[in-house]
């Protein structure tokens, strides 16, 4: 459902910025998403650089007064923050926004500008519920408690406990860092797969010292590989090749390190068959992207949601904290062990789900 969008410019909030985007960038491109097919902004002053709206084009006409509405409009002020999600949702359900907490907030569905304030028109209308994150913004101290909840809201259904407790709060320190910068999402998915690489190379070397610079290499890859979904996120920089960057890399550094693993325990003399077992991991990862590649590849509306719950129990970044320690334990062997057989499980298991339960495409 399209619709048209009018966003009402207030002096204290409209220039205020949330995670390196002005409010009003953040309320154009969210009403953009949620299918707002013409925005108009009302403001008496002009408008400020709204660089996220200009890298993705999107078109705003500006005026100084409120104009007249020619049907159901979505009307938003910029004491607001929140997600398209939410704002698609209220489009459909011609209602006015309210955050989870009960607090009514300026945005909503109207048909016409009366003289009352907008507060008192909104209040007419039946509430919807925010289901994500909709703050109100009124000064600096608002904004600033918002973007805390912006923040925490940044998480992946495929985050482990280490990714949740370690590796994105630590994480999350380059990512406040990172939004302020040119720096893009897919510059920092490259950067993590660089790093997994030069874990795997320091893991060939067949030395101790090596393997343990290796492993602490790897947990870093994992950090950073954190801050990219969070970029993407917080500043609108979602795209198809970001996505395929941070899967495709995740499995090159996987193959790369299950490898090297191995050649280095080759090199050091292990008594166990190392070779082989790496050569097991090596493949099964190639088996079992393949197969969830199958899955990924289905239009959205028809993917295993079985599946999913499967990838994102298995293919966390834990393993990273338990590799460390069998390093520190000089138990690598038992690494490989894991995971050339756990790799295998993992794609009879993927392979069953799909099977078992093909995905039923969505009805029209």
């Amino acid at each position: 459902m399209r619709v048209p969008a009018v966003i009402l410019c207030d002096p204290d909030s409209s220039t205020l910025c949330i995670a390196g985007l002005r409010v009003l960038d953040r309320l154009v491109v969210a009403a953009h998403r949620a299918g707002a097919e013409t925005i108009t902004v009302v403001s008496d002053n002009p408008l400020p650089r709204l660089k996220r709206t200009a890298a993705l084009g999107i078109t705003v006409n500006p005026v100084t007064s409120c104009p007249e509405l020619t049907g159901p409009t979505l009307i938003l002020s910029t004491r607001l923050l929140v997600q398209p999600a939410d704002l698609k949702h209220l489009i459909e359900c011609r209602g006015r926004l309210t955050g989870r907490d009960g607090t009514p907030l300026p945005a909503g569905m109207l048909t016409e500008f009366s003289g009352r304030p907008l507060e008192e028109q909104l209040s007419l209308l039946p509430v919807v519920f925010a289901g994500g994150v909709a703050e109100p913004i009124t000064n600096a101290v608002s904004a600033a408690a918002a973007t805390r909840v912006l923040w925490a809201s940044l998480t992946s259904s495929a985050d482990g406990f280490v990714d949740k407790h370690f590796n994105r709060p630590v994480g999350r320190w380059l990512s406040k860092i990172l939004v302020y910068t040119s720096v893009s999402p897919n510059q920092v998915s490259l950067s993590a797969t660089l790093l997994g690489l030069l874990s795997a190379w320091f893991f060939a070397q067949g030395n101790h010292g090596a393997a343990l610079l290796g492993a602490i290499l790897l947990q870093v890859s994992a950090i950073v590989d954190c801050v990219d979904g969070d970029l993407a996120r917080v500043l609108f920089k979602e795209s198809p090749l970001g996505k395929w960057l941070d899967i495709v890399g995740d499995q090159v550094v996987h193959v790369g390190v299950f490898a090297c693993i191995g050649i280095g325990l080759y090199r050091a003399g292990s008594e166990a068959p190392v070779l082989w077992l790496a050569a097991s991991a090596t493949i099964g990862v190639a088996i079992s992207f393949a197969i969830v590649l199958r899955g990924l590849l289905r239009p959205e509306g028809q993917r295993n949601t079985r599946l999913q719950k499967l990838m994102d129990a298995t293919t966390n970044r834990d393993f990273s904290v338990l590799l460390i320690l069998l390093v520190l334990l000089e138990k690598l062997p038992w690494f490989l062990w894991m995971t050339a057989i756990g790799v295998h499980v993992f794609w009879m298991l993927a392979l069953g789900v799909q099977m078992v339960n093909p995905p039923v495409a969505a009805k029209s």
